[in-house]
């Protein structure tokens, strides 16, 4: 029999706030994080917004040797885990090393140490790329740091599925719980790619919005949108199977019921016409569940602002739902952080968490008017609201499609 798993500690760093009372605060007013991108000198590019993480000091949340031995995603991750482990009361003590497992992934890695070190080669030889420029880049280290930071010896992974990173990573974690692989999972994605390269090479897909006015930037499902906003951050979770949950008197946020994925295999950037790959991953996590779509009444939607993605998930909607998916709440959490990439399903799954415990969906901010065949409601406006199930959507490049499905405890 598949075990039951829920949701006991929280972490996060985002572009409205560190910390997830700071991040969920923000999210409730409706707070953008826009604003002129500060790392770079952005005179010769298109793009000149991202939702950058403020006022991020990681000594703060680690020791300074180890930070400098850590790339911004790396940091980012760390940070959120500290915050949900501490929120969960997990004693490492009292575990089994071996039965707390760690799945967190990036969908890019360091794009700061690549620059950093690709320029020493070409100005000062070979000899002058630092010994640490592997580690430092390479996308596991997050889950790899968070591991011997915490003594978690159990099942370590680092999912890589581009912008549905954080989403599968928490769905492969919630799976090998379920089935008793280990008994604890610190998951989740972290992003940290503000860079040069990070966003010339977004501007290059045409795949980022080049609009100046942070208000009217990230603008998922209106008529309006021309991209999506790059952010950045970290989303961390700890999933507990819920009799060893009980028996140490953890709090209980949330169940995780069911997830879902699918492959478009149709192209490397656009998700399919249809809509077919992504409505497979709502109807998998759905039945995984054993949840009727009647009974839905809320979708977090992957809704990155760009002209394909909210038009394609807007039919894989309409197709997974039929008739019912007039009588969804569909918001959009990138409308405020932006696009947080690999970390963007997690961050997106804590919104769900607290959008169930507090029976409030928030608005998509920036919202006016939808073209004619976005029909849904897409949340003008916050409202309060029960919400017993929430689905969270994740789409990637390469065609990759995951859905989680959270209900209340």
């Amino acid at each position: 029999m598949k075990r039951r798993v829920v949701v006991t500690g929280m972490g996060a760093v985002t572009p409205v706030g560190i910390g997830v009372e700071a991040f969920w605060n923000s999210i409730r007013l409706g707070r953008t994080g826009f604003a002129p991108i500060t790392r770079f000198d952005t005179t010769d590019y298109k793009c000149k917004l991202a939702a950058e993480v403020k006022d991020f000091h990681p000594e703060e949340y680690m020791d300074k040797k180890a930070a400098r031995r850590m790339e911004p995603f790396c940091q980012y991750a760390m940070a959120a885990a500290g915050e949900a482990m501490a929120d969960a009361g997990l004693d490492m003590e009292q575990e089994d090393a071996y039965r707390v497992g760690c799945c967190v992934g990036s969908g890019i890695g360091s794009l700061q140490a690549a620059e950093r070190e690709y320029g020493r080669l070409l100005e000062k030889g070979p000899s002058k790329v630092s010994p640490l420029f592997v580690p430092l880049m390479i996308s596991n280290m997050a889950a790899g740091n968070i591991s011997i930071a915490y003594g978690l010896k159990g099942k370590s992974l680092n999912v890589v599925t581009a912008c549905a990173t954080g989403t599968n990573s928490i769905g492969e974690a919630f799976r090998s719980i379920q089935y008793g692989e280990m008994d604890v999972c610190v998951t989740g994605g972290t992003e940290g790619a503000i860079t040069p390269l990070g966003i010339a090479g977004f501007s290059a897909l045409t795949a980022l919005s080049s609009s100046t006015d942070p208000e009217r930037c990230s603008i998922p499902f209106d008529k309006d949108r021309s991209g999506f906003v790059m952010g950045e951050g970290a989303g961390i979770v700890i999933l507990e199977e819920m009799e060893h949950a009980r028996k140490r008197g953890a709090h209980i946020y949330a169940e995780v019921l069911g997830y879902g994925c699918s492959s478009d295999a149709y192209h490397i950037t656009s998700p399919a016409e249809d809509g077919a790959g992504a409505a497979k991953a709502m109807q998998n996590a759905m039945e995984d569940g054993g949840v009727e779509p009647e009974a839905v009444s809320y979708i977090n939607a992957h809704g990155t602002g760009t002209h394909l993605n909210d038009l394609f998930e807007t039919r894989a909607i309409k197709l997974a739902f039929g008739s019912h998916a007039g009588k969804l709440k569909i918001n959009s959490t990138k409308s405020m952080i932006g696009h947080l990439l690999g970390a963007a399903g997690a961050a997106e799954f804590i919104v769900c968490v607290k959008e169930i415990q507090e029976g409030f969906i928030h608005k998509t901010v920036g919202l006016r008017e939808s073209e004619e065949e976005l029909d849904l409601d897409y949340c003008r406006e916050s409202c309060h609201v029960e919400v017993p199930y929430a689905l969270s959507n994740s789409l990637g490049f390469g065609g990759h499609n995951a859905t989680l499905l959270i209900g209340r405890p």
